[in-house]
């Protein structure tokens, strides 16, 4: 079992003894998120990074919802997604400043350029992504880091 999959068990048990209904329904969603992810396609167990995915991937549905439920003047449900994903955040990775995230948008860009031999533009984002994304790891929303990286190529 993964490290991130045994210290969820660990915090679901946790808030089952504690009777936060909160959190042990946020970390219920969520391993039965996972579960499905692990069952789809071919059975397998699922690695860390992988792990990352399902929780980035289910924090933001709840923010996206939050937003929703707030469009629609439902600041309680709002608050309720943003506390699901409050929860769920905590097993995600120390997200980058701006800073860092233009840091590490020069760095992929840098590293095309040595690729290509020549400076990369618009076109060439896919590459720069794909450099960039392999860097974040995980550590910062593909929205922002996609917004710094077409700044660099604009």
């Amino acid at each position: 079992m993964s490290e991130v999959k045994a210290a969820i068990r660990a915090d679901l048990k946790d808030a089952m003894k504690a009777k936060d209904t909160l959190v042990t329904g946020t970390l219920r969603m969520l391993l039965s998120a996972i579960q499905n992810e692990e069952a789809s396609g071919t059975a397998h167990s699922l690695t860390d990074d992988e792990f990352l995915k399902v929780v980035a991937r289910e924090v933001k549905k709840r923010g996206e919802a939050a937003e929703i439920y707030e469009a629609n003047d439902r600041a309680e449900l709002a608050q309720q997604e943003r506390a699901e994903a409050d929860v769920m955040s905590r097993y995600l990775p120390k997200q980058l400043t701006d800073a860092e995230v233009g840091d590490l948008a020069d760095d992929a860009v840098a590293q095309v350029r040595e690729e290509l031999g020549a400076e990369p533009t618009v076109r060439n984002m896919g590459q720069v992504m794909k450099v960039a994304t392999a860097k974040a790891a995980g550590s910062v929303d593909g929205k922002r880091l996609s917004a710094a990286v077409k700044a660099r190529l604009g």
